[in-house]
């Protein structure tokens, strides 16, 4: 695997941008700590802001895929770094009620505006044959950067909450230096007139509607993880610490493994890839069905995280192979937004709902099944997805925008 082509220096500084940003993620984590205990905020008040921070987030990739087509991938990630800066700021000292408010939908609207022009630049920048590796690269760095900041961040919440605003603020500064010096405009230059609008185009295509279809899907069984998980193992007599524990041994699989599976993972078929990581998540979660120990529990995670794995490396490379190149941001910020933003809401609501209602089994199984239908989903559309790649691969522009 010596001989895979060495990626170019655009990518990377997106690598370094992406693991700088991550590594100062330290607000979103503990703002309903600083809400309750710092700003005397009620529980459900705090989480209502920060709820306004995921309203703002599911905004943002539709916008940042707007603009990353409309004005550049390179000014869309420099509003996003440079926007959620001051917008961290400002939340960090608002007092009234409003600008808080106000602070937190900012926080989510910028906090996610460069993930669509970040994946529309990678494709922009690489061959098809090279895009998993580097998503895959790209979502190392994440988890990387994300299992640095947890532990930061706590021991600078013992500090003082103003340091995790400041610090968040000044790595997204950080990030926006690194585009602004080592990325240069990737967005393609097309000849065909004028560029056409995303949504007729979008919801035209029955190709795309099911992928993200599909994806929301996924999205519903993952977010278990993070909200009927921690309910089911608290059933199950296991302290809130074991989850903890447990929990964290998603980012502790990604960290060490991806590394080492990333380049075979992009030697193999990309939509029977993403098919089997769908079904191998479903399969995680529906260990829980007959597990009641916490290293039954740890091993039901390890399972999914290998699922995650596969499904985050590929992902980003079908949807890039899927888009038309002049609408390649647009509909990265689309899928985004709706499978993800749909998911984390279906995903918690179904799963606390059953939990209730029906037990935790119901819920396991449940998910096992739902990896199963994916999985044939994903099979039967895999045809399709192959010819769309083919033919964008045949009109694809390479020349940056002058």
């Amino acid at each position: 695997m010596n001989d895979a082509p060495r990626l170019p220096r655009a990518f990377w500084a997106l690598w370094v941008c992406q693991l700088i940003n991550r590594l100062g993620s330290f607000v979103q984590p503990f703002l309903v700590l600083y809400l309750t205990q710092d700003r005397q905020l009620s529980a459900g008040t705090a989480g209502a802001v920060a709820a306004a921070v995921g309203v703002g987030s599911v905004v943002s990739q539709l916008v940042g895929g707007w603009l990353s087509d409309r004005f550049g991938r390179r000014r869309t990630m420099l509003i996003g770094f440079f926007g959620t800066a001051a917008a961290l700021i400002l939340l960090g000292s608002a007092r009234s009620m409003g600008t808080i408010w106000a602070a937190a939908f900012v926080v989510g609207l910028m906090g996610d505006l460069f993930r669509p022009a970040v994946q529309a630049t990678v494709a922009d920048l690489l061959q098809p044959r090279e895009r998993v590796r580097a998503y895959g690269l790209l979502f190392w760095a994440i988890n990387l950067g994300f299992s640095v900041s947890t532990v930061s961040a706590g021991v600078l919440a013992g500090i003082g909450y103003n340091w995790l605003f400041w610090i968040n603020a000044g790595t997204s500064v950080a990030a926006a230096l690194v585009i602004w010096r080592m990325v240069p405009e990737t967005r393609p230059v097309l000849d065909e007139g004028p560029r056409r609008r995303l949504l007729p185009v979008a919801l035209r295509d029955t190709t795309f509607l099911l992928m993200i279809l599909l994806q929301i899907g996924y999205a519903t069984i993952y977010f278990q993880g993070y909200s009927t998980l921690p309910l089911a193992m608290a059933g199950d007599g296991l302290p809130s610490s074991t989850y903890g524990l447990v929990i964290g041994l998603n980012g502790v699989v990604i960290v060490l493994v991806q590394p080492f599976v990333n380049r075979r993972l992009a030697a193999l078929d990309r939509p029977k890839l993403l098919a089997g990581s769908m079904l191998i998540v479903g399969v995680g979660f529906g260990l829980g069905a007959v597990v009641h120990s916490w290293w039954g529990y740890a091993l039901s995670v390890v399972v999914w995280t290998v699922g995650e794995i596969g499904f985050a490396a590929v992902i980003g490379a079908v949807l890039a192979d899927l888009a038309p190149v002049d609408l390649r941001g647009g509909y990265l910020g689309l899928a985004g937004s709706m499978s993800f933003g749909l998911g984390s809401v279906v995903g918690p609501l179904l799963g606390t709902n059953t939990l209730e209602h029906a037990g935790s089994a119901t819920v396991w199984i449940g998910c096992a099944v739902l990896g199963a239908l994916l999985f044939a989903g994903q099979l039967a559309l895999a045809p399709a997805l192959q010819a769309r790649a083919e033919a964008n691969s045949a009109v694809q522009r390479t020349q940056p925008a002058t």
